[in-house]
C-alpha cells in the first residue's frame, strides 16, 4: 500500500534529482527507489543503489519494510572522506 512521503536529497543525490525535496507515494523503500528512478532517470537510480536512507531520522536497511504514512525519507549518498 502506497503512502505519501517527503523525500529530501543531499549532496550527489540532490544534483542527480535536480531538487532538494519532493513529495512522492511509495509503500516500501524498494518501491520508493523505483518510483524515484522512473521519475528522475537512471542518473539518480545509480546514486540510489549506493545511498543510505533515513526514515524519520532512523537508518532503514530493510528495503521491503512498509514505510510509515507522512514519513520523511533522507537520501544520503556516500560522502568522500569518511
Amino acid at each position: 500500500m502506497a503512502t505519501t512521503l517527503t523525500v529530501r536529497y543531499f549532496a550527489g543525490a540532490r544534483a542527480a534529482a535536480g531538487l532538494s525535496t519532493e513529495p512522492i507515494e511509495a509503500g516500501s523503500l524498494e518501491a520508493l527507489k523505483q518510483a524515484l528512478t522512473d521519475r528522475h532517470g537512471e542518473r539518480l537510480g545509480v546514486v540510489l543503489k549506493a545511498a543510505s536512507f533515513l526514515v524519520d531520522g532512523l537508518a532503514c536497511h530493510d528495503a521491503q519494510a512498509p514505510l510509515p504514512a507522512n514519513a520523511t525519507v533522507d537520501v544520503l549518498p556516500p560522502f568522500a572522506g569518511g
